[in-house]
């Protein structure tokens, strides 16, 4: 049984060629044991066609064929092959241990690419795609043929290779972009040609081979598709020379998600896409885009506040596809700037913070004040800042600006404006280094005489612009608070934790204040 048993009027075959074609990427070579298991993977998540590597290529690529041909079960194994002898029986014996095996070979077929690359005339290419054919077909039935070059080849000898590929025995003919040239409407009519010129073409099954140089690889393929093809080559993660291939999870998703418009179906069980994106894109060392369709991180993200309220009233009015479907957990919403009220609500009470309207309206603008100042806004940043806003809405001094003068010169200085019930004070001090100058100038402000007997910094997320969160611990007469604060500037944070501990020993006194009344 072969791949193109499985084609029928709307069945397309899904052919991978990330462990060929996706490994010829400059810097993306990968071990054997890399490969197999990309392989592996790709065996189980339902690929038809598994171009395994280039034989004769290098004794690594022939044994990478060898070992995936031991392995895989349910896939066909493919091996490349150029036009010569040698080329085709080195795949063969890649493959022997395959339990369905591929051989495709290919030459080129442009004129550019007969008198530049080749050498030859075209009558000897003619020849030469029957001989390696009929020598391919001697070791297995199923043979795919490739005219490379195949959209910048004069159509009357394009029919006349491909009629003649067919007549020697290949069962799938592949049409490819090599160079990413051509656009989807030329596409499209380029297999509907083939399929209507060639008087055997009804014995093969036609396929699209697609490279991404002017970003039209992905649509080029469907194009195909509609024309007629019914097997796409691709890669996951698009990978592939130069600008890349067409990429196997936008292929695939497209045709599941506008099946209205295109009625075709594939075996790739979807929830496995990023699975293999995160696979190959560690094994090749290519990172995946951001913004790459499907598989990038932002693919199910949203941060812009009108879209956040819409996936809040319904996931459909911004996302045309499950995340579970391709094998992301949920959909995220990404709290920046952009965020609005509704989705920082829904946050919250997803963090367990249940806030009045005023509260909420304050955390909010804490909120946005924070992600104006912080590229990525954390579950964390928020638990710490609620908890911060929670705890500073009880007491009567709040910090309002603070300017610290540091540096190896000394001495260090902090210029710092309280809200002391509702009045603001300015005091400067010194100290010996930023945080005692800070520490200083709030108790020229605030007496006290407390003993600071803990400070503690830790950033609450990562990197550098991460928010740093404070912790005191100090102690008056035998009785120790301790005083937290957080903010992306750690000196601030500093200055607020301070201030937060001597809020609470300002309680405490006046709590104990009746009880000293009642002794005398």
């Amino acid at each position: 049984m072969t791949a193109n048993d499985t084609a029928s009027a709307d069945r397309v075959i899904i052919f991978d060629t990330t462990l060929r074609d996706g490994e010829q990427s400059p810097g993306a070579s990968m071990t054997l044991e890399e490969k197999i298991q990309v392989a592996e993977l790709l065996d189980e998540m339902g690929v038809d066609v598994i171009e395994a590597g280039f034989p004769i290529a290098s004794n690594g690529d022939f044994e990478a064929v060898s070992e995936i041909a031991k392995i895989v079960s349910n896939s066909v194994v493919c091996g490349l092959a150029r036009a010569g002898h040698k080329d085709i029986d080195r795949a063969a014996e890649a493959l022997v241990h395959a339990e369905k095996r591929r051989i495709h070979t290919f030459i080129s077929t442009s004129p550019l690419h007969m008198k530049h690359k080749l050498q030859m005339e075209p009558e000897a290419v003619y020849e030469a795609v029957i001989s390696s054919v009929t020598r391919a077909r001697g070791h297995t039935d199923d043979v795919e043929w490739s005219p490379e070059d195949g959209t910048r080849t004069e159509h009357d000898f394009l029919c006349r290779c491909v009629e003649a590929a067919i007549d020697a025995g290949a069962t799938t003919i592949n049409i490819p972009d090599t160079v990413g040239y051509s656009v989807p409407e030329e596409f499209h009519d380029l297999i509907a040609m083939l399929l209507d010129r060639v008087p055997n073409a009804d014995k093969a099954v036609f396929s699209t081979h697609c490279h991404n140089d002017l970003g039209l690889a992905v649509a080029n393929s469907l194009a195909g598709v509609r024309a007629g093809a019914r097997q796409v080559e691709c890669t996951i993660n698009g990978l592939g020379e130069r600008a890349g291939n067409a990429a196997l999870e936008e292929i695939v998703m497209a045709l599941k998600t506008r099946n209205d418009t295109m009625p075709y179906t594939t075996g790739i069980k979807t929830p496995l896409l990023m699975r293999a994106s995160k696979l190959v894109s560690t094994v090749s060392a290519f990172p995946v885009q951001y913004n790459k369709a499907i598989v990038g991180k932002n693919a199910f993200a949203h941060e812009a506040g009108i879209h956040q309220d819409g996936m809040l009233k319904n996931a459909q009015t911004y996302e045309i596809m499950r995340p579970e479907d391709v094998g992301v957990r949920e959909t995220s919403l990404v709290m920046g700037k952009h965020s609005g009220r509704h989705a920082f609500r829904q946050k919250l009470g997803e963090l367990g913070f249940e806030l009045g309207d005023n509260a909420l309206e304050d955390a909010f603008r804490r909120f946005k004040d924070l992600a104006d100042r912080k590229k990525h806004v954390f579950d964390e940043d928020i638990e710490a800042l609620v908890e911060d806003e929670v705890a500073a809405a009880s007491e009567s001094i709040h910090v309002i600006a603070l300017t610290v003068i540091a540096g190896t010169g000394g001495p260090q200085k902090a210029i710092i404006t309280l809200d002391v019930e509702g009045r603001h004070e300015t005091r400067e001090a010194t100290g010996n280094g930023p945080v005692d100058a800070t520490f200083n100038a709030i108790r020229s402000i605030v007496p006290n005489e407390a003993r600071l007997l803990l400070y503690q910094v830790h950033a609450v997320t990562e990197g550098t612009d991460a928010q740093a969160e404070v912790s005191v611990r100090l102690e008056e007469e035998g009785k120790t608070v301790t005083g937290r604060g957080a903010d992306p500037d750690t000196l601030v944070a500093s200055a607020k934790a301070y201030i937060s501990g001597v809020n609470k020993l300002m309680t405490r006194r006046q709590k104990s204040a009746p009880e000293v009344m009642e002794a005398v």
